[in-house]
């Protein structure tokens, strides 16, 4: 009978600790860290929202929020009910930020879990070390970041399903408006009035080539008898070089030289590492933070396991911990040397609106060096990680040391000031240079030396208009206005363009004609929706509410008392807005009807006028003048992709599935054949196979427009 009980023991089953994440992906890895007493399941995102279907918000209970269970979510919710009836204790352990905790109320608020109970862990990197630590320091929900959370929800949708139907209504069917979205759209607008409106101002230089014994160097005119001088017109450079006699030597009165300790940049924010991946990579911005989750989350390394690479990546902190300082610094003296390592620990100073609850974006150790992944990491996941290492080892290491010389070399009053500079100690650039200067030598220049001119060389400028916004500058724009947080970056830059309010021509963001309109609307009967200043106000008291300062229902009402008299005014005073067919020049043809250029959600396309008689429709296909490289018959033509990205295809399709990303030029590798693409760089076009064999790099002078 003994041995019976025993044996009966044996067999039942122990209760676990049951964790709730965001991901997937993360459970798997948290579960092996953890072990055996505990099981790890995924919430997959949210679990409920507002409806799709109403507002979803009681206007006369304090805006209080109306949730229900996200359609599709129902077997995710009952496991997850199942999976805590079962176990012995629940923690709640979604992503620490505004919306992880968020995820964590509803989730305790399902599971009829007490919103008191210290159940709530946090980790900023998905390490064994981080992950066992935050479990011996739970806590309660914090409802503060929760409610500072939900008057962001509130507000969004407020705004979104109050002004939509306005749009669909005067405008056309389909179009949204959001907080973010809308100064978003502003900011690209009011640059491209910029750029119409701007009037180029005529300047010009004088370059010149000087010779000290068999050296040459250049210089340019600085200005007049101890003064700068501008040369606004070409009268102005021939007042400068009737006073020089070119047979007679100039003479170098003044040489000033020192050194210049160029400081490491600091550690990736979610914007920096944005804007460095667009530029360095040209990474949109989603793809960007759809990668860095990849590399938070985990990768597996073999016999490592699953291992998470770097630390959380939404955050707007430049801070990182002292043990990873360490860690860097101990790295630094085995790899490079005592010479290269900062001296004492940095402290780079945040933004004045930065939340400082997350570290920096940084490796979760430096010595797994980016060459050591590459094995195991997508070319794309290897290339991002590389940027954050690099950039966060970086932050670490001893200024670059350059020696400059700077000298005045003088005819008749006359200045032409050359500047040289040489590269005396690496630095942090051994590692990471986000400028990559070039040596300029000169010979050596004493005060009192002779020097003659051999060359003059006098050009006309004219002024340029600011640059287009890029998915990087308008990152940029978005943090420096102190508009919206780093979790919302992406998907603003990606619903304008979803929308398309704007499209992209290359790197930059171009308004479209649909773009114009809404934003005129706005801008005229919502003013303060389209304001940048009034909109940062607004993120700053939603920081407010998230460290305790302020009541959540009371910001949302301080916003929605003054946009209900807008919305009021709005419905009764905007018209109509007609957006008139273009002819298209040709007949349809199945009717024989005219056929008209329409503007449809993702653009321009051509349609029959005797729509919806005739519902022949066509897309706006931009020719290249290059026959198709596979069937010989058709003409390559420009296309959009559902995502609006260019490509290019044959002009036959279906006959003929040509299709490439990159534009073909019409010629064939001569080394194998195959046919030659365009790519851009920061030269000029630069054409080359795609089998990576042929290179044609741009001519000078060309410039990449």
């Amino acid at each position: 009978m003994p041995t019976k009980a025993k044996s009966k023991s044996k067999t039942k089953k122990r209760k676990k600790t049951l964790v709730i994440v965001e991901s997937p992906a993360k459970a798997k890895t948290i579960e092996k860290y953890l072990g055996r007493n505990y099981h790890v399941i995924a919430s997959k995102g949210h679990i409920r929202d507002l409806p799709k279907s109403q507002m979803g918000i009681d206007f006369d209970d304090n805006y209080k929020p109306k949730y229900i269970s996200i359609r599709g979510k129902g077997d995710t919710i009952k496991e997850l009910k199942s999976e805590a009836k079962k176990a012995k204790e629940v923690y709640l352990a979604s992503d620490p930020d505004r919306e992880g905790e968020a995820i964590a109320w509803h989730v305790a608020h399902a599971l009829n879990l007490d919103e008191k109970a210290k159940n709530r862990v946090t980790f900023n990197e998905v390490t064994k070390d981080a992950v066992k630590e935050s479990f011996k320091h739970p806590r309660t929900i914090d409802m503060d970041t929760v409610d500072a959370q939900q008057a962001r929800r509130v507000l969004d949708r407020i705004v979104g399903y109050s002004l939509s139907p306005i749009l669909w209504a005067k405008v056309k069917k389909g179009l949204s408006a959001g907080r973010v979205q809308s100064v978003a759209l502003k900011l690209v607008i009011d640059r491209e009035k910029e750029i119409k409106n701007f009037k180029p101002k005529e300047y010009w230089s004088i370059d010149a080539e000087f010779s000290k014994g068999k050296e040459n160097f250049k210089s340019a005119f600085y200005g007049v008898d101890g003064k700068k001088k501008e040369l606004p017109n070409i009268d102005a450079v021939k007042d400068v070089l009737a006073k020089i006699d070119k047979r007679k030597n100039f003479e170098v009165e003044k040489v000033v030289s020192r050194q210049r300790r160029r400081q490491p940049a600091a550690p990736f924010t979610t914007s920096t590492m944005q804007q460095e991946a667009n530029k360095r990579l040209g990474y949109r911005t989603r793809r960007t933070m759809s990668i860095a989750q990849q590399l938070y989350e985990g990768i597996s390394l073999g016999k490592q396991g699953t291992v998470g690479l770097i630390t959380y990546m939404r955050t707007d902190s430049k801070r990182t911990s002292p043990v990873a300082q360490q860690e860097a610094s101990k790295f630094l003296h085995e790899k490079y040397g005592a010479e290269f390592a900062a001296k004492s620990q940095r402290h780079f100073k945040n933004q004045e609106d930065a939340q400082d609850a997350h570290e920096a974006i940084r490796p979760t150790s430096v010595y797994r060096t980016p060459e050591s992944l590459k094995s195991v990491l997508t070319t794309e996941q290897y290339r991002l990680y590389k940027l954050i290492w690099s950039r966060f080892l970086a932050s670490e290491m001893t200024p670059a040391v350059y020696d400059t010389v700077r000298a005045d070399i003088v005819q008749n009053g006359v200045i032409f000031r050359t500047t040289g500079s040489k590269m005396k100690f690496a630095g942090f650039t051994k590692v990471y240079d986000n400028q990559q200067e070039k040596n300029v030598d000169l010979p050596e220049l004493n005060e009192g030396d002779k020097v003659k001119m051999t060359k003059s060389d006098n050009k006309q400028h004219f002024t340029l208009p600011p640059a287009r916004y890029t998915e990087a500058s308008l990152v940029h724009a978005l943090e420096e206005n102190g508009v919206g947080r780093p979790s919302t970056y992406a998907p603003t830059i990606d619903t304008i363009q979803r929308r398309y309010y704007v499209k992209l021509e290359g790197r930059s963001i171009v308004p479209t004609e649909l773009g114009e309109i809404v934003d005129t609307l706005i801008e005229q009967f919502f003013p303060d929706i389209a304001n940048v200043d009034y909109t940062a106000h607004l993120e700053n008291e939603l920081d407010e509410v998230e460290d305790g300062k302020k009541q959540w229902a009371h910001v949302v009402d301080e916003y929605y008392q003054p946009f209900k008299k807008e919305l009021n005014k709005a419905d009764s005073e905007i018209e109509k807005v007609q957006i008139k067919d273009e002819p298209a020049g040709f007949n349809c043809d199945i009717c024989g009807a005219p056929m008209v250029i329409k503007m449809g959600r993702y653009g321009k396309f051509y349609a029959c006028s005797r729509f919806p008689d005739c519902r022949n429709t066509k897309p706006i296909v931009k020719k290249i003048g290059v026959v198709c490289p596979k069937c010989g018959k058709g003409e390559v033509v420009e296309k959009k992709s559902r995502r609006n990205r260019k490509f290019y295809g044959c002009s036959r399709y279906p006959e003929c599935d040509f299709v490439s990303w990159d534009k073909p030029i019409g010629r064939n590798c001569p080394n194998d054949g195959h046919f030659l693409v365009e790519k851009r760089s920061k030269k000029g076009p630069i054409v080359l196979c795609p089998n990576g064999d042929y290179r044609e790099e741009p001519q000078e002078g060309e410039s990449n427009k």
